[in-house]
């Protein structure tokens, strides 16, 4: 019998793991994107919920591109731009942040035969 050690987002408790800095790098995302999308509500009151989560996750995930556009990059942005609409994927407000796999993201080791 095999034993998969799996580590679980805390703060999306349907996503799956296989290394824990992995599971750490999506929480702080998911942090990230909690506290973007609290200061977007603030400072744009008329968005909803919805869209207000959807900005915050697609900043957050792009954390890097929109941190050079700050650091006087402008420029940077573009790469966002670039990228197909097919590519960018819509947050549903039914589902969760990103879709759960009932398998591991990466594959486990095999298990060693007894000698």
């Amino acid at each position: 019998m095999a034993v998969e050690v799996v580590y679980r987002s805390s703060r999306d408790l349907e996503r799956l793991f296989m290394d824990k800095a992995e599971a750490d790098r999506h929480d702080k995302m998911l942090e990230l994107a909690e506290l973007l999308a609290e200061v977007l509500q603030k400072a744009v009151p008329s968005l909803t919920e919805q869209q207000v989560e959807e900005a915050g996750i697609y900043m957050a995930k792009n954390r890097d591109v929109f941190a050079k556009a700050f650091k006087s990059q402008p420029d940077a942005l573009s790469e966002l731009l670039n990228v197909p609409a097919e590519a960018i994927e819509p947050v549903k407000a039914t589902e969760p942040v990103e879709a759960a796999s009932a398998e591991p993201t990466k594959p486990a080791k095999a298990a060693k035969t007894p000698k």
